[in-house]
């Protein structure tokens, strides 16, 4: 039986008190979800060759590639602020991340509409998200009869725990739409691993770079005014062949 990984990425903030600022109305969550026989023997040997090539990462000193300091060019990534190595760059990560083999499911909840509807209860903005994305993990394994486990970013230790707890009562309890019994045998962990992205794990690092344009085509589509950079539009077009899919219905994108 093949087992898949799903490595979790956030976009925005959980905090439902800045749900009216315009910057902050938004939370995503994006899953990668990647063979991890796959992710060993070529996801992680790709990435680590583009890294030694444009930044000179070292086993011993790896770097870590992170969307927002690629943007700008900023430290370790000082060479993309020439712009024929900019080019060169981006037409080579472009071309891996159309040619590997992955799945993406985003969810990207509206925290204003969210608070606003329920006055009185509210679901913690990010264990909501978490469970929706869950549900259509478990969805994608069910129907390869495959079985994974999921690997989130690390948002400190209190946060940390808070979501391993969301996690395993999802594992535990089901919800509304998925039985317990259906997460149990989907998921091989009942506990849900959370790792930095300082530790070089090439899925969340993958995760990372595709999350934020995720977002925003989620946000476009839904009628949401938001700016999409000319290589996040071309990465949106990427991800549009990536997002979970079966009989022409698209499972991958779920605004809420």
């Amino acid at each position: 039986m093949i087992k898949y990984r799903m490595y979790i990425d956030e976009v925005g903030n959980a905090d439902l008190l800045s749900s009216d600022d315009p910057n902050h109305r938004f939370l995503s969550l994006t899953g990668v979800v990647v063979d991890l026989a796959y992710i060993e023997s070529t996801v992680h040997p790709n990435m680590e060759a583009i890294k030694s090539a444009y930044f000179g990462s070292h086993p011993d000193d790896p770097v870590v590639l992170h969307r927002k300091e690629l943007i700008n060019g900023r430290h370790p990534f000082e060479a993309l602020r020439v712009p024929a190595v900019r080019r060169a760059f981006d037409a080579e990560l472009l071309a891996l991340l159309r040619t590997w083999d992955y799945v993406v499911i985003s969810v990207c909840l509206d925290k204003q509409a969210h608070r606003r509807k329920y006055t009185v209860w509210q679901y913690d903005p990010y264990h909501y998200c978490l469970a929706v994305l869950l549900e259509r993990f478990v969805y994608f394994a069910k129907r390869r009869s495959a079985q994974g486990d999921v690997l989130a970013e690390s948002r400190g230790g209190k946060e940390d725990r808070r979501l391993k707890d969301a996690y395993s009562r999802l594992w535990e309890k089901g919800t509304q739409f998925v039985p317990a019994q259906e997460f149990q045998s989907a998921l091989t962990s009942r506990q849900l691993k959370v790792k930095q992205k300082t530790n070089n794990i090439a899925g969340l690092q993958l995760a990372d770079l595709v999350a934020h344009p995720s977002r925003n085509e989620i946000l476009a589509e839904n009628g949401h005014p938001v700016m999409i950079a000319p290589f996040a539009a071309r990465v949106i077009e990427v991800l549009r062949d990536k997002y979970d899919q079966a009989a022409g219905r698209v499972y991958g994108k779920k605004h809420i």
